[in-house]
């Protein structure tokens, strides 16, 4: 039997955010989640308490210092737990996705040589292509792997026929933050690893809405940004431990030479690693609160690992029917093409983030008219330019994006598209 679908709309009490009000007294709608979600008091209140009691820099001989390595360590226990790494050693911490990747990509590149290959694939977000591609530079050859543009997957068949013995590495989106499609990166992590390459996902926008279990998945390395699910400004690398060791990172000369201190150039964001405790520990709540309900099988997850894993199933049961009465909804108005997955049967392949046109108006027409009445989307290409350049819509101004989160109701989804139809 289906899990239940529990009522998570009391959490809302929990994001400042959320209790604000447009002119008339209407709260104010968040569907710009894909872009960067809304917080909740407990990531705000960590980050106060960093600044109060731990502000200081690591490995002073001195409370605060003391304090400060404590948290450190704590934010690597918790991102270890979220994706169910082998060690809090996997974990490094950056200052967000794009910065990481570019950093990685560097390190990985010293590896190489002329006419090595890297696969990038025209379904991602530019953040997982462009450090890739900046290869080139290097003589590395870059093949870029289509999208069926009918609904928006990934052509796995076209993959597949790019890999050939000089393959190195597979870069590819976990879930697309233009469309929403979620890839079969277990799937895709064999397929590289069957010529001895490596694969790079990127889970920026996949991470709040599924759970994610790296070791399960055989990736090599993952990619995550706590801004996306519910915390700080802070971007997360988790690698396997041996290619952490392997590779040569680039770092000022006094930098610990090991992983995965190496790879974190400068001094962090305390404050907000603080708050990427906070906001596991908020999602870690979610299972604890409700977990009891579910019938799925949970393994070997003990802990807060369970606790992540069962918030994760409730968030996935409770967006799901949202999203169906959102698209339902959007394919009733005249004009609108939404893109993507449509199919209801097949959502275990999609994320509850569609992005659509409509005839007569322009994205930023329809955005900007959504944002005068307190709902709140984006416009453009959001940075997945290969995607909106595959679909042939980035000269006409890319696609309006509505991103659900567990934070939204069936009563926002009304007023959405009331609007639309007006």
């Amino acid at each position: 039997m289906p899990d239940p679908i529990i009522d998570l709309s009391p959490l809302r009490s929990q994001f400042p955010a959320l209790q604000q009000t447009d002119e008339k007294g209407s709260p104010y709608v968040y569907f710009d989640g894909p872009g960067g979600t809304q917080v909740p008091q407990s990531v705000m209140d960590a980050m106060v308490d960093y600044f109060t009691n731990a502000n200081a820099n690591c490995g002073g001989p001195f409370a605060t210092s003391y304090r400060n390595d404590e948290m450190i360590n704590q934010a690597r226990s918790a991102m270890a737990d979220f994706l169910n790494a082998a060690s809090e050693k996997e974990i490094v911490f950056g200052a967000n996705m794009t910065t990481l990747t570019f950093n990685f990509s560097r390190a990985i590149g010293r590896s190489l040589e002329a006419g090595d290959e890297i696969i990038v694939t025209r379904l991602d977000h530019d953040a997982n292509i462009s450090p890739w591609v900046a290869l080139e530079e290097s003589g590395i050859v870059i093949k870029w792997a289509d999208i069926d543009i009918t609904d928006c997957r990934l052509d796995l068949d076209h993959l597949s026929s790019l890999i050939s013995g000089k393959t190195r590495l597979i870069a590819v989106g976990y879930a697309s933050n233009a469309v929403g499609t979620i890839n079969p990166v277990k799937k895709i992590a064999a397929m590289a690893h069957e010529v001895g390459a490596r694969i790079w996902v990127d889970a920026v926008h996949y991470a709040p809405h599924r759970p994610i279990d790296v070791q399960a998945m055989d990736c090599d390395f993952l990619v995550c940004s706590a801004y996306k699910f519910f915390g700080p400004h802070v971007g997360v690398v988790w690698a396997k431990q041996d290619l952490l060791e392997q590779l040569d990172a680039y770092k000022v000369r006094p930098a610990d030479p090991n992983p995965p201190h190496k790879f974190e150039t400068g001094t962090l964001n305390h404050e907000g690693l603080a708050g990427v405790v906070a906001a596991v520990d908020y999602l870690a709540a979610i299972g604890r609160d409700y977990g009891d309900h579910l019938s799925s099988a949970l393994g070997s997850y003990q802990g807060r690992r369970r606790e992540l894993k069962q918030a994760m199933e409730i968030i996935t049961a409770y967006e799901r029917p949202l999203f169906s009465q959102m698209l339902a909804g959007l394919t009733q108005i005249p004009g609108i093409t939404v893109y993507g997955i449509l199919n209801e049967n097949e959502f275990d392949e999609r994320c509850p983030t569609l992005a659509f046109t409509r005839e007569g108006f322009t994205p930023a027409d329809i955005a900007t008219k959504l944002g005068e009445n307190g709902i709140f989307v984006w416009h453009g290409n959001y940075y997945a330019l290969a995607v909106t350049e595959s679909l042939g819509v980035e000269d006409s101004g890319g696609m309006v994006r509505v991103g659900l989160a567990h934070y939204n109701t069936q009563e926002e989804v009304d007023r959405f598209l009331a609007v639309l139809k007006d």
